[in-house]
């Protein structure tokens, strides 16, 4: 996972006998976000009328809810990434080496190995379709996403997709984008109060476009990335990208993000303020993941090696349900049951083998030091 930084450090030393580093509480976040995720996605793949786990009329998603602090975790870290080496070639090839190699490997197992498992269609069809190929150079290259196989999946209840959970990656690689060009703007340095004007544009546009857990919002998509989603989540995005560079200044209380909370589920269940709670949901799921991240207990820092595989959790899980569904689970709980510890699995799996050796690689990228000075 990408280290924290300057707020983690202080965190330490204001109560180093209490609270783990925040970079366990990140990556315990993560874990349990993920598997919010798993279990939300155990209904629409039985049943996709129902899209979240809770009563349709509370009209509340812990799995969005959950995407929400991703993002937000995203922003903070990622921007805490760039302000230790502000390159940005090094910044792209470090995004590169954390995000694509698990992507990859997802893809190429799904099309080449699970995809002939379970394909409606003649093998030999299957292979000399360019969709097969596809998959894998889309969803490898994010832009544009394509979520369909040639016969696979589709007697499932949910076909569209062998694999919707990707759909956030490119929104994500978006926020990446962003911190790249905040950096060289000066907006993570000295020019650090421009944030706000960016936090409010984005606040005002998402306003305009509407989106929701139900609804991807207005604006169309571009690149297969649904506009109204992005902006929603750039929203957390930048939330975290704030809460980053003014970390002393904006404090990280967690009677703050109880409050937030609170208020989120306030202004959802009194109808007259339910408008209201889409505006609220980003600030309080985002400002909420990163307290909570620094204020992670120290006791459960002894299992933090167990904890780094969420986001490979994130990405495998839903093939894995979908075989699940494939083999004839029906029960939503029956599916969750199933798939939280298979997909875990996975995810440390893809930690392990895929994401640590890649990781290693950035031991290439680190800044040569300064030629001593002959004058």
């Amino acid at each position: 996972m990408v280290a924290v930084g300057n707020a983690a450090e202080r965190t330490q030393e204001i109560r180093p006998a209490r609270y783990a580093k925040a970079e366990t509480g990140f990556a315990s976040l993560r874990l349990i976000g993920a598997s919010m995720v798993v279990i939300e996605h155990s209904f629409p793949l039985v049943n996709p009328e129902r899209l979240w786990m809770l009563p349709q009329s509370w009209q509340i998603s812990p799995g969005y809810f959950a995407l929400m602090g991703f993002f937000a975790m995203s922003g903070f870290q990622i921007t805490d990434s760039w302000t230790r080496d502000a390159s940005w070639w090094r910044y792209a090839v470090k995004r590169v080496l954390r995000i694509w190699p698990p992507l990859l490997v997802v893809v190429m197992v799904t099309a080449f190995v699970i995809g002939p498992l379970v394909t409606l269609v003649d093998q030999a069809e299957y292979w000399r379709d360019p969709a097969t190929w596809g998959y894998v150079v889309h969803n490898a290259a994010m832009y544009p996403l394509q979520h369909l196989l040639p016969g696979v999946f589709a007697n499932n209840p949910y076909p569209w997709s062998a694999n919707g959970s990707l759909w956030t990656l490119p929104m994500e690689t978006t926020g990446y984008a962003l911190v790249l060009v905040a950096g060289l703007a000066g907006l993570l340095a000295r020019a650090r109060a421009g944030l706000f004007a960016v936090l409010a544009g984005i606040v005002v546009l998402d306003g305009f476009l509407g989106a929701t857990y139900a609804f991807q919002g207005r604006g169309g998509s571009f690149l297969s990335m649904p506009v109204g989603a992005t902006v929603a989540f750039g929203v957390a995005f930048v939330t975290g990208m704030v809460l980053h560079r003014f970390a002393g200044t904006i404090p990280l209380s967690r009677g703050a993000a109880y409050a937030g909370v609170a208020l989120y589920l306030v202004v959802n269940f009194v109808p007259v303020l339910h408008p209201c709670a889409r505006t609220v949901l980003p600030f309080a799921a985002g400002y909420g993941a990163i307290v909570w991240a620094h204020h992670w207990p120290r006791r459960l820092a002894r299992y933090d090696k167990w904890v780094y595989g969420s986001y490979g959790m994130y990405i495998w899980a839903m093939p894995v349900q979908q075989l699940i569904v494939f083999a004839g689970v029906r029960d939503p709980f029956l599916l969750m049951a199933l798939a939280l510890p298979l997909a875990y699995a996975c995810g440390l799996l893809s930690w392990l083998v895929v994401e640590v050796p890649t990781q290693r690689l950035r031991v290439f990228l680190r800044p040569r030091p300064a030629a001593p000075d002959r004058r």
